[in-house]
């Protein structure tokens, strides 16, 4: 295994099987062939096309089409062709700041294909070694990568929250850090991938943070999302991240962006250009 062989996983998709979903003139995501096949029968909420599946311009604004979608989800869910709602919802919009067209319940996401976007903060300590990263062990009942391993806070961006919020909230519930503890965390940037999964695709954007801690530090989950903590040495969580698939999939690409940023890896690395540019793919 190497380092890119996390890209290579988290970037792998086939448009062929799928439909761009569009709001209006906007695409805004994509759906499966079968799917759409479905949604053929629900003529009041979408047009079905040879090329494409769209809202019906019936569905015009912000709360029509978010009321029409939500129709059309409940009775998938009913049916069992999506797992039951989470009643967390995310923005469905043409880019990072864009008004929102709609909004959808998260766990309906992936089989429209809709870009979403989430939170990851880099927990480390200094020490006279060398850097050390705070890692979660995800527990076993989780819906998404039961077991795994995490960072120390990660979480998606619902609508009705800025980032800043959003920080704030998962760190405490995540980490039981302060909201001052929190705000120290540095925003470093993006990684961003396009993934096929048993729902439909992935199109996701992470922003990143790190957040230097004190050597006394013990985070302390509250929401029951991590089983326990563990302080590895950098040269641990690197190996697990290049030898295994210990980490969930897409904290792979951010403790490889964390380790290419603080020196861990160097340009000489042969992987290093491919990494440098795979881990921002277009979404």
């Amino acid at each position: 295994m190497s380092y890119f062989h996390h890209i290579r996983a988290c970037n792998s998709h086939d448009f062929s099987g799928y439909l761009p979903f569009f709001v209006g003139t906007d695409r805004v995501g994509w759906v499966r062939h079968a799917l759409a096949s479905r949604l053929r029968q629900f003529t009041d909420a979408f047009e079905v096309e040879q090329d494409r599946i769209s809202l019906a311009a019936a569905s015009s604004d912000f709360d029509s089409r978010t009321e029409a979608l939500a129709r059309v989800v409940a009775e998938l869910v009913e049916e069992g062709t999506v797992p039951q709602l989470r009643d967390e919802y995310y923005p469905v919009t043409t880019g990072w700041g864009r008004p929102p067209l709609l909004k959808i319940d998260r766990v309906a996401v992936a089989h429209f294909g809709i870009r979403s976007y989430g939170l990851h903060i880099n927990g480390f300590v200094r020490r006279a070694d060398g850097i050390h990263l705070w890692v979660g062990k995800r527990a076993g009942d989780r819906k998404i990568a039961p077991g795994k391993l995490d960072n120390l806070v990660a979480g998606g961006q619902p609508i009705g929250l800025t980032l800043d919020e959003n920080l704030v909230k998962e760190a405490h519930e995540e980490a039981g850090l302060s909201a001052d503890a929190a705000r120290q965390a540095v925003p470093v940037g993006v990684v961003s991938y396009l993934m096929e999964n048993p729902a439909g695709l992935k199109p996701d954007m992470l922003f990143l943070y790190d957040l230097e801690v004190a050597d006394d530090f013990v985070p302390r989950n509250t929401d029951g999302e991590v089983e326990h903590f563990m302080l590895w040495p950098l040269e641990e969580a690197a190996r697990r991240v290049r030898e295994t698939d210990d980490f969930k999939f897409n904290v792979n690409l951010v403790i490889v962006d964390f380790l290419m940023r603080h020196g861990y890896l160097k340009p000489d690395d042969a992987e290093y250009p491919d990494l440098a540019i795979g881990l921002r793919r277009a979404v």
